[in-house]
């Protein structure tokens, strides 16, 4: 199994950890310390030993974090986790703050202490974060210290190590093209900028530019790694050399050096004293490295990471490659929904048990590398939690009468995928099928829409939530999050939601659609595909380049939930449409025993 589901963290972790922090941050001479949920390298999921808001507070969300003063202590989430900090972070010793209203920055500019010093580590936040909190330090008259040793680590006696996987070749005929041309097209983009050199410092992109994968992060195939790009295309790999085989180098040819991560602060120095123009992400690169190429004299060019939007907008054969992965994991998702609607009708099944039967069947499909994300597995009230992780504490029943929300993933070398469904154990209530349909209505009119292009995910959103809101519903998470080519589940800079995004979306991008609906201590809903921004065809009499939504999710969505008076005609002709294409795409690959309910499940309605 690739996932576990023994409790990472509980309500004791404050309890325990909070005095040997406080205890430490009295050593250094602080008066309070932030705590972000980043690495050294802003993944959003991260290792073991990087867990360090987990550690402080019990708090095992992927996005977050805390501000510890000597006297009291505030943990930051968004609404995606407003259940489970509540369920793991103790309120005896944390005050609750959503993130989205008041950042930790803006809370510190209201409520530091003048006079006080409030500690940071420089490698776990970007120089815009830095900025931001200098700010508010003026604001409120405290003292931001950048400190040499994390004190939480100095009183984490027993944290994990750091990873050591090795990084392995990602070969041309899934990344679509080599990594010598990458780094050309990169290099190029930076001569424009009348930049010398780019300090690459997420690891996406650096698995992206040099066609490697790792095994660093679970759930994501990177390699912890860093990287200098020159205008002539060469380049500098910092990286561990446990991580480093005899095949790497000759993979990556003899324009890329490979060294390792000690060397950056002399590569960094030598960077500044020939006074080069170099450019750094301010939202990716950690103030410790930007402040030290600032003090040796480089010129620094702040601009987006360059591989950013390649990266996002994939290539043909990456999204060929997508749509083959999509159907093979199809296939194993449809086979697990009909257990669903057969052995897991007998009430007597749990979450455990359910995840793990999923991923077993994706794991029979022999090419699946790792799951993209622990799956959420929440039956009951626990599919009401966004971002629910079921545990042997919290493990129950699918009991008759309830809805079990299933979001799940596989990383495969061709594709990364992201599904998620909603089936009924028993008979759902009308309620339920009201509110399942109107999450259905949303989800189809982001299916079908057409937009200009330069259009961006924040002036769509609307168009999912707009049957939720036409009875006064809502749900408080994105409609859609980018996606990887065998990386994250969760990719940037591309999304759909409310929050203001100004990147336009742009043909090979892939996405989700997601839309929800969540009844605290009841049932949850979600449908999520994902979904591909292509070409759409020229309207007749329209003056516009337009851009469309290719649906590559292959699996059947429950018609036993849907009302289809609330459906119009063109919603069920897309719905009829969709199912027709999972039968002929994903029907060659069901087994023959299955075949009988499968076609049932992708009935015309």
């Amino acid at each position: 199994m690739f996932q576990t589901f023994e409790p990472i963290s509980d309500r004791t972790f404050a309890s325990k950890h909070l005095p040997l922090l406080r205890a430490e941050l009295k050593k250094q001479n602080l008066d309070g310390f932030i705590v972000p949920h980043d690495d050294e390298y802003q993944n959003e999921y991260i290792p073991a030993y990087a867990e360090r808001l987990m550690w402080v507070s019990g708090f095992s969300g992927s996005a977050g974090a805390a501000v510890i003063l000597t006297d009291r202590a505030i943990v930051f989430t968004d609404g995606r986790y407003t259940l489970q900090v509540r369920q793991q972070a103790d309120s005896a010793f944390f005050d609750y703050v959503d993130i989205t209203e008041t950042t930790p920055d803006a809370w510190l500019a209201e409520n530091g202490t003048k006079g006080a010093r409030i500690g940071f580590d420089p490698l776990l936040h970007t120089i815009s974060s830095v900025r931001r909190f200098e700010t508010a330090a003026k604001k409120a008259g405290f003292e931001l210290v950048a400190v040499t040793d994390n004190p939480i680590d100095a009183a984490w006696s027993d944290q994990p190590p750091y990873p050591k996987t090795p990084a392995k070749p990602h070969p041309e005929q899934y990344a679509g093209k080599s990594a010598r041309d990458k780094r050309a097209e990169i290099a190029a983009a930076l001569a424009k900028t009348g930049a010398d050199a780019a300090l690459v410092t997420a690891p996406p992109s650096i698995a992206w530019l040099f066609n490697i994968r790792g095994g660093d992060v679970a759930r994501t195939p990177l390699p912890l790694a860093r990287a200098i790009l020159f205008q002539d295309g060469s380049a500098r790999l910092f990286i561990s050399p446990e991580k480093v085989d005899n095949a790497l180098p000759e993979f990556l040819g003899d324009d890329v050096d490979i060294v390792g991560p000690e060397q950056l602060s002399e590569a960094l120095l030598t960077l500044g004293q020939t006074k080069s123009r170099v450019a750094v992400d301010p939202s990716l690169a950690p103030a410790k490295f930007y402040n030290a190429l600032d003090d040796a004299g480089a010129r620094i060019v702040e601009m987006t990471d360059p591989c950013a939007l390649p990266r996002a907008a994939k290539n043909d054969i990456e999204i060929e490659g997508a749509r083959m992965a999509h159907i093979r994991d199809g296939a194993a998702v449809t086979r697990f929904l009909h257990w669903l609607d057969t052995e897991a009708q007998s009430g007597d099944i749990d979450e455990i048990t359910a995840a793990k039967k999923l991923e077993a069947f994706r794991a029979e499909l022999h090419d699946l590398r790792d799951l993209s994300f622990d799956s959420i597995s929440g039956a009951g009230a626990n599919g009401a939690i966004c971002h629910y992780r079921v545990s042997t504490e919290t493990n129950a029943k699918l009991e008759k009468g309830s809805l079990f929300l299933i979001d799940s993933g596989g990383q495969y070398p061709d594709g990364t995928t992201d599904i998620t469904r909603t089936v009924p154990i028993g008979t759902p209530t009308a309620e339920m099928r009201d509110r399942f349909t109107r999450v259905l209505k949303g989800h189809i009119a982001l299916a079908r829409l057409k937009f200009p292009t330069g259009t961006n995910g924040h002036q769509i959103d609307v168009v999912a939530r707009k049957p939720l809101w036409d009875a006064g519903l809502d749900y408080d998470h994105g409609t859609g999050h980018g996606v990887g080519s065998f990386l994250g589940v969760h990719e940037g800079p591309q999304r759909i939601a409310k929050a203001p995004n100004t990147q336009a979306l742009l043909p090979g991008m892939i996405l989700s659609n997601e839309p929800g609906f969540y009844k605290a201590g009841e049932f949850g809903i979600r449908i999520e595909n994902l979904i591909v921004v292509r070409r759409a065809e020229q309207m007749s009499g329209g003056d516009r380049d337009m851009l469309e939504f290719e649906t590559i999710t292959m699996a059947p969505i429950n018609l036993d939930l849907v009302d289809v008076s609330l459906l119009s005609d063109d919603e069920q002709a897309w719905i009829n449409e969709y199912h027709g294409e999972v039968r002929a795409r994903v029907g060659p690959h069901v087994p023959t025993e299955i075949s009988a309910w499968f076609e049932n499940a992708t009935r015309a309605i």
